[in-house]
């Protein structure tokens, strides 16, 4: 008769798996977005130059999947841009601080890589160009019109005194 192993029973709670990605994952996928659409190409080009699937680099870029380091170098390849600059910024990167500063959040390049964003670019891309030009110009107007109520707004309410009830004597 073999002699039983023992059974190793967890008795506290099921370790947490951190879900959100690390930052500097974050980083270099909003790094490799960033050139890309700087260098003009769409998800799906750069996908099948690399050999994967446009969901797949949209899972990196998001920092959903992490990017190997031989998938980092065929994306710099690709880009024609050393794999370095795909750190660029970095907190720890080129500089001599151990203590890691939190990253900043370009909310522009996480709504192009959202599906909203692909889709209203998708259709302004097939916009003719000068229609195309005066959309641009229209939500740029839009845009400033709301910052300036937005402003008088906040001005006004700066400038307000509490109802009646609340004064003090």
């Amino acid at each position: 008769m073999k002699p039983q192993r023992p059974v190793l029973l967890r008795t506290g709670p099921k370790p947490k798996i951190d879900s959100d990605p690390h930052p500097a994952d974050q980083h270099v996928g909003r790094q490799i977005a960033t050139v890309r659409v700087q260098s003009d190409v769409s998800q799906a080009q750069l996908a099948r130059s690399i050999g994967i699937s446009f969901q797949q680099l949209q899972k990196y870029e998001n920092a959903r999947n992490r990017v190997s380091a031989s998938m980092l170098y065929e994306i710099a390849i690709s880009l024609g841009v050393p794999v370095g600059r795909f750190f660029a910024g970095l907190p720890g990167n080129d500089e001599t601080c151990v203590e890691a500063r939190p990253l900043p959040v370009d909310e522009r390049l996480d709504f192009i890589a959202s599906a909203e964003g692909r889709r209203l670019i998708e259709g302004l891309v097939n916009l003719p160009p000068r229609v195309r030009s005066r959309v641009s110009s229209l939500i740029s107007a839009l845009g400033e019109e709301l910052a300036l109520l937005d402003a008088k707004a906040d001005s006004e309410t700066a400038g307000e005194s509490p109802p009646a009830e609340c004064k003090t004597v």
